[in-house]
């Protein structure tokens, strides 16, 4: 006798397939933006966060979609923290890439653009000098800037499920 029932999804496989999907759509938006020299622009980078939370709502669209219409509000955070650890990892992978290997001027251009909205915000230069100094020891260089994003990302992609899994949860009944 065959077997006719397909397994439900587990909220990994689908936190697993949306993270990689929209870790490459990133990827591919940050070089964009990186290639064109827009990646300091504000409002372009909210772009890349309306990019999440569109990735989140559709992976708990899925995994509802494939598990009776039911996701619990834990499986929905737990879908969109290992979303964003997966994306943090494409992307801060993409990153350390680009920035030491294919455009190494990439950072100083980064430092100056800082500098220079600090001269425009009207600050003096002994603040400019100040405020220099702590970004250029903030910026995390080397591997270490990978092992951040990849935390950063998951952080992130957490909290903004702390808002979205309670408008996508859909819990299963008790007694059923």
């Amino acid at each position: 006798m065959e077997n006719t029932t397909t397994p439900a999804v587990t909220p990994a496989s689908v936190a697993i397939r949306y993270g990689l999907l929209v870790g490459i759509v990133t990827v591919i938006y940050s070089l964009i933006l990186m290639a064109t020299g827009l990646e300091q622009n504000p409002l372009l980078g909210f772009v890349t966060f309306g990019i999440l939370i569109v990735g989140i709502v559709l992976a708990h669209k899925y995994f509802k979609q494939n598990n009776g219409g039911f996701m619990s509000y834990g499986q929905g955070l737990g879908i969109a923290t290992i979303m964003g650890a997966i994306i943090g990892t494409l992307s801060s992978i993409f990153r350390y890439i680009y920035v030491n290997f294919v455009d190494a001027e990439y950072t100083q251009r980064t430092l100056e653009a800082a500098r220079t909205k600090l001269e425009t915000d009207g600050l003096s230069d002994e603040q400019i000098e100040q405020a220099m100094a702590i970004t250029t020891k903030m910026m995390p260089n080397g591997p270490i800037s990978i092992v951040w994003g990849i935390l950063a990302t998951a952080f992130f992609g957490f909290l903004l499920a702390l808002v979205i899994a309670a408008f996508t949860k859909n819990n299963r009944p008790e007694f059923e």
